[in-house]
């Protein structure tokens, strides 16, 4: 049975000359046997500790601010799986990362299966170029990263980033997904497709 694990930690957040500290959520998606990590912020020991002593299939980054890919590659060195990103954000990933690349493209469309049930990529550019979420109709959820949030859109107004662009990404991408699909967000609460179409994004 494939289920959606949490975790929250915290850390920081760095763009722009500006730091601020963050909460970030830590969404594992699997089965008893094998599991997805969706982003790697902060601390490998709290991803751990939801993962268990599953297989990690890969490391999914909805984007790559720092707060969300920061210990990717040293998750990657302990559990030996591939770190998955779109490559338009390449120049936010070089800022945290110099050494290293990820391993796998992420594309629009392209579906990963966990436990059983697959994944699929949806882009949503706006947050940041490479920007993506990760819907799974089979669970009824779909995981926004920065994207969505409970209340709207994520913050643009930063390098990378384009108010225009995430408004017609959820639009267009997002509110095409049913209303009661659960949307997981990369920092607080949980929200519906649903809510935010009422609220008249």
């Amino acid at each position: 049975m494939t289920r959606v694990d949490h975790a929250v930690v915290s850390g920081t957040f760095s763009l722009d000359g500006e730091t601020h500290q963050v909460d970030n959520n830590i969404w594992v998606v699997g089965d008893d046997r094998e599991c997805v990590v969706i982003d790697a912020p902060h601390d490998v020991e709290a991803i751990m500790d939801v993962v268990g002593d599953r297989t990690v299939k890969a490391i999914l980054c909805t984007h790559a601010h720092d707060d969300h890919v920061r210990v990717a590659p040293a998750l990657r060195e302990r559990v030996v799986a591939p770190i998955m990103l779109h490559p338009d954000d390449r120049p936010l990933w070089e800022l945290t990362h110099t050494d290293h690349l990820w391993d796998l493209d992420l594309a629009d469309g392209f579906e990963l299966t966990v436990g059983g049930t697959p994944l699929r990529v949806i882009h949503t550019p706006g947050h940041a170029p490479g920007a993506v979420c990760f819907h799974a109709p089979e669970l009824g959820c779909v995981f926004t990263g920065d994207t969505l949030f409970q209340g709207g859109p994520g913050a643009t107004g930063r390098s990378f980033s384009d108010e225009d662009l995430i408004k017609e990404s959820i639009r267009a991408r997002l509110f095409a997904l049913p209303d009661d699909t659960v949307v997981h967000t990369g920092h607080g609460d949980d929200t519906t497709i649903g809510a935010e179409r009422a609220s008249g994004l």
